[in-house]
């Protein structure tokens, strides 16, 4: 370990876990980070595979909003930290950047990898130290973290080590074997920690469909659809996209915008009717003057085909979840095509969802982040209880919020030890 105190311990090496001891040891305090994993920043790297999305550039106020009912808390943490601040923060790493049409903020190279490395080159040089492989598994009697590894000749051994503080930025349950298990949160509820259940967030749904459709068409995209989704509030809740039909039903970064919709409204009614607007360009009554013209000698969905300029997956799509019966109904085609149900009756399992809902209740918390019936011990991340769309949000959050414990620590130190 390092020899000079105090001590400051960051347990998870993500982005949270990272920023935190950053923002401690340009303080000049020794930190040392520890990870489950053989390596550092597991997730974050497998959720840049795709392109980095590490932050968003729409207006700060809109940013929050993103955040749903956990906006107001994290306005302290995103508000010195925003999205203007992330990327000044990245470029001197020596990371450019760029905005993509959607608004998304992106590395340059696409890439989380460049980034990560001169990240931990920076930490390492600053002195922070890491330990990979290390398991956290709670405190013991003396208060102690406490840690499993394996030896050198491949035993497993605990760890009891004492730190003058500590960052837990262990993330959600979501991705386990990238190390977010969700297993701390036993060990925080054994402290009597308030904890909101962990639930997927950014996820996919299950939809019962028959198996001849998922024969032909699992796999296929609806392309250029509405999305409307009734929330438990009984706020409709609309966005123009595009879902991925599974062999279990739904997924997509349309469906993961309204998962949170989506995941309580069946917790509430056992299940969540997803209304698709399969041409978000036409309206009814403009569906309705095409379907009236002579169909000749075409069957009905060759015609609609032809008129609509419908896709065969939307075609079966509808073929799927009404009874043939409408189709001697031109208004009741049209009302189908405009808003055609589906029904989900199950969140996909939190191990396949890209985050995880749930988490420490902010009242557990002070302002800056640390534990009120354990002092000295901060949290940051995914551990917290808030959630966010896909779209360089929730990287946002966690690096505003492991930025904040991390000064948080800070803080904390200088008042124990100038009272010493």
């Amino acid at each position: 370990m390092l020899n000079s105190k105090p001590f400051v311990a960051i347990i998870g090496a993500g982005p949270a876990g990272l920023m935190a001891a950053e923002m401690i040891a340009n303080a000049g305090y020794s930190v040392s980070v520890f990870d489950a994993m053989p390596s550092v920043g597991r997730k974050f790297l497998l959720a840049g595979v795709g392109g980095m999305n590490i932050t968003h550039s729409e207006p700060h106020a809109q940013l929050l909003t993103r955040y749903f009912d956990a906006g107001e808390y994290l306005k302290a943490y995103l508000d010195p930290f925003s999205s203007d601040e992330l990327r000044s923060w990245i470029h001197q790493l020596g990371v450019e950047t760029f905005t993509g049409t959607s608004g998304r903020v992106f590395p340059k190279e696409m890439k989380a990898a460049p980034l990560l490395r001169k990240w931990v080159h920076r930490l390492k040089e600053s002195g922070v130290q890491f330990f990979t492989r290390h398991q956290w598994k709670g405190w013991n009697n003396l208060s102690e973290l406490q840690f499993t590894r394996y030896s050198t000749d491949n035993k497993l051994e605990t760890l009891n080590l004492k730190f003058d503080a500590s960052v837990l930025a262990l993330g959600g349950a979501s991705w386990p074997q990238l190390g977010s298990t969700g297993n701390w949160v036993n060990y925080l509820r054994e402290k009597t920690i308030d904890i909101s259940p962990l639930k997927p967030s950014n996820c996919g749904f299950n939809v019962n469909w028959s198996e001849e459709f998922k024969r032909e068409f699992s796999g296929q995209p609806l392309n250029t659809i509405g999305l409307h989704c009734e929330a438990v509030n009984g706020i409709d809740h609309y966005l123009r996209g595009e879902v991925m039909l599974t062999n279990f039903g739904i997924e997509g970064t349309s469906i993961y915008a309204v998962s949170s919709y989506l995941r309580d409204k069946i917790a509430v009614d056992g299940q969540a009717v997803l209304h698709m607007d399969l041409l978000p360009d036409y309206s009814e009554e403009k569906i309705i003057q095409l379907l009236s013209k002579d169909r000749k000698k075409n069957s009905i969905s060759n015609f609609m085909r032809k008129q609509l300029n419908l896709s065969l997956v939307k075609l079966a799509l509808l073929r799927e979840l009404t009874d043939k019966s409408i189709y001697d109904d031109i208004e009741k085609v049209a009302t189908a095509i405009k808003k055609l149900p589906v029904s989900c009756i199950s969140s996909r399992p939190i191990e396949e969802a890209i985050s995880s809902a749930g988490g420490i209740q902010f009242e557990e918390l002070s302002n800056n982040l640390m534990l009120k019936k354990l002092p000295g011990i901060f949290c940051a991340g995914e551990m917290l209880n808030w959630e966010a769309p896909t779209g360089g949000y929730l990287l946002t959050a966690c690096f505003a919020t492991g930025r904040a414990a991390g000064l948080g620590v800070v803080e904390y130190l200088q008042t124990e030890y100038l009272e010493q």
